[in-house]
């Protein structure tokens, strides 16, 4: 398993990247100013954090929310066979609410919470950038 990244779920989309970009001077991985999702890096090092808008999020998991309440964060792992795990999670007492499903033609996801609430994305990437 592998930290991909801690995802900030975001009401405010633009205010958010303008902030991450502009103020903070973080690198952008595609332009989308408007969303739904951005990465950002720093000048070294390969981790970073994401900004992704939290009525999607919602939306996924299935929840009615406000856009300006619910979720705040979701850290994300990656993992080599999300069916195989999942079926882990669910033999040692956990719940997937959402998935194994696929979330774009790079990706399938599940999604579960702890304890708290906090929600944790599971990834398998079937399609690593070139």
């Amino acid at each position: 398993m592998e930290l991909a990244q801690v995802r900030l779920l975001v009401s405010d989309f633009g205010a958010c990247y303008r902030f991450y970009a502009d103020i903070l001077g973080l690198r952008p991985q595609s332009g989308a100013t408007d969303g739904p999702y951005e990465k950002f890096s720093p000048a070294t090092g390969s981790a970073g954090i994401a900004l992704q808008d939290r009525a999607m999020m919602a939306g996924l998991l299935d929840e009615l929310e406000e856009p300006a309440t619910g979720h705040r964060s979701l850290v994300v792992l990656r993992v080599d066979d999300l069916d195989a795990y999942c079926a882990q999670i669910t033999e040692r007492g956990g719940t997937v609410v959402h998935g194994p499903a696929p979330l774009t033609e790079r990706m399938r996801v599940a999604h579960l919470r702890d304890p708290e609430g906090n929600v944790v994305e599971l990834q398998e990437w079937l399609l690593l950038r070139g």
